[in-house]
């Protein structure tokens, strides 16, 4: 019996290290196709005002991808200092958090993240001080429920537009108005209900998450979905 107990330990012994072996191998060889991208390798990418977007879950963020036929319901604008990276993002309030930490607050990790096509010969060090002092203005600002263009309250989508406007005197893309959006899904009524009851503020300009992410003068440099 203790020849049998022995033998049958060093089999299953062979097989975990025969295993590990193989997942080792596999993970080196094929780790962004089984196990998911690399992060550390791949923000190695990013640089000083790339804009990044994910899929949050919440119900407001569910009608907002169902308003704006969009995946995306939430972006920052990232920025470097001493070496690390943050996401400018209008949360409750307006804050920076540090990019990995960010990451995890979106659907299975998953982000895609843009720049500018231009951005070596426009995103000086200069232009880039500009936005950083312009987003410095806006941080711990409260989260604007409700979608105003003013600056007394900053949600997402809007907070990036506007570091690029006044910081680097780009318009990312063109403004919507409320009523331009998908409007009649019920989950979309729910929110603006709760938010407005019956005075829906139709010709506020607005900008979404996704007119960022399909400006025509930016371009993807990692999509992790």
């Amino acid at each position: 019996m203790t020849m049998k107990k022995t033998k049958y330990l060093f089999a299953i012994i062979t097989f975990l290290m025969s295993f590990g072996c193989a997942l080792f191998i596999a993970n080196s060889m094929f780790g962004n196709i089984l196990f998911g991208p690399r992060h550390d390798i791949i923000l190695n990418k990013i640089q000083d005002g790339d804009m990044i977007f994910q899929t949050s879950q919440s119900k407001q963020c569910e009608a907002v991808r169902i308003a704006t036929n969009s995946k995306f319901s939430h972006c920052g604008i990232i920025f470097i200092e001493k070496g690390k990276k943050y996401v400018l993002e209008a949360v409750q309030p307006v804050k920076y958090t540090p990019l990995k930490t960010w990451i995890t607050h979106g659907k299975d990790n998953h982000f895609v993240v843009t720049r500018l096509k231009n951005a070596s010969a426009i995103l000086n060090a200069q232009t880039l001080q500009k936005m950083k002092d312009y987003g410095e203005t806006l941080n711990n600002k409260d989260y604007d429920l409700y979608f105003e263009w003013s600056d007394d309250k900053i949600y997402c989508s809007e907070l990036i537009w506007k570091i690029y406007k006044n910081g680097a005197g780009i318009e990312l893309c063109p403004l919507q108005k409320l009523k331009d959006f998908n409007l009649k899904d019920s989950r979309v009524q729910t929110i603006l209900s709760e938010r407005y009851v019956t005075k829906i503020p139709l010709e506020e300009n607005v900008v979404a998450p996704s007119d960022l992410e399909q400006s025509k003068i930016v371009t993807t440099i990692i999509d992790t979905y």
